[in-house]
């Protein structure tokens, strides 16, 4: 009899043990949300946003290493506020959508900074080059939860304005992207 008190605990937990752990939720882009980058030309900062993009995300922020994002981002229909530069962004010598109609960035598994600050370190697609991209964010849970972030992409290495847009004294390597995703439930 004694010997049954002891293997009962031991099997309950051995299958604790061996349990699956729990699964991540799943979320896709909810109306709300904004991709946006910003930039210079001759010393005047303007901005654009990305309208088109769509965002899915497995996220559980208590196991982040196993965390997957997905962002897709149709090219055609940037804006900055100002048709001459729209024009020139979507030409071959920037985004060249006629070759490469969109940009896509994934991230498998995300480091927590602390808090509800994470970083995904992911690789950004564009104009056919693959380059890693980290992404800086704010996790903010509920009903629709936040996820609030930026990144700084270099847009030579992608071939982004080559030629004699190339030149960093008109317009700076770095551009500055920020993202506001609200997220509702995966069906």
């Amino acid at each position: 009899m004694r010997s049954s008190h002891i293997i009962l605990p031991l099997a309950l937990a051995a299958a604790l043990a061996f349990a699956a752990p729990a699964a991540a939720a799943d979320y896709v882009q909810a109306a709300g949300s904004a991709l946006t980058f910003a930039s210079e030309y001759d010393g005047e900062t303007f901005s654009g946003q990305f309208p088109r993009f769509t965002t899915t995300l497995s996220f559980d922020p208590a196991r982040p290493a196993a965390a997957k994002l997905d962002v897709l981002i149709p090219l055609a229909g940037t804006v900055t506020g100002n048709a001459d530069r729209d024009s020139t962004l979507v030409s071959k010598d920037f985004f060249d959508i006629a070759s490469f109609a969109q940009a896509r960035y994934t991230a498998s598994g995300f480091r927590s900074l602390g808090g509800n600050r994470y970083a995904a370190d992911g690789t950004l697609s564009l104009r056919g080059v693959s380059k890693p991209v980290t992404l800086t964010f704010t996790w903010t849970p509920g009903a629709q939860p936040l996820l609030s972030g930026n990144a700084v992409v270099k847009r030579l290495a992608f071939g982004v304005g080559g030629g004699d847009w190339a030149d960093t004294g008109m317009i700076p390597d770095e551009v500055a992207i920020s993202t506001r995703v609200r997220f509702t439930a995966a069906k």
